[in-house]
């Protein structure tokens, strides 16, 4: 069974900027995208940025300009570049995985805080 292992995550002021990496424990030969989701204190879970296995990307409004994803498909990796954050970007952030129906495969989420 594959497993998925974000990392990067810890504390910030606003204005700062975070690299979260997300490393697959194996090959993952089939996907129809990936993507980093959120989960802030109280609110449900929210996917804020995804990347197709054919490179298409797309973001949730709330970060759309000022995080960037990007994936290394030869280490199965993904990684997002988070900057000007805010302390409303503050959350557990979890790499998954998604075929044609759900997103199947999560990682165990990496906490971000950002201070005012």
């Amino acid at each position: 069974q594959v497993q998925l292992v974000e990392s990067g995550g810890g504390s910030v002021q606003a204005g700062g900027s975070l690299r979260l990496s997300c490393a697959a424990s194996g090959a993952i030969f089939s996907f129809t995208a990936m993507g980093w989701h959120r989960q802030a204190p109280g609110k449900e879970r929210e996917l804020v940025a995804s990347i197709s296995s054919t490179g298409s990307i797309k973001y949730a409004d709330s970060v759309n300009g000022r995080f960037a994803i990007s994936r290394e498909s030869a280490k199965d990796a993904l990684y997002l570049e988070m900057n000007r954050l805010k302390p409303e970007d503050t959350g557990v952030y979890f790499c998954a995985v998604a075929d044609t129906l759900n997103w199947w495969l999560w990682g165990q989420g990496t906490q971000v805080t950002v201070s005012s």
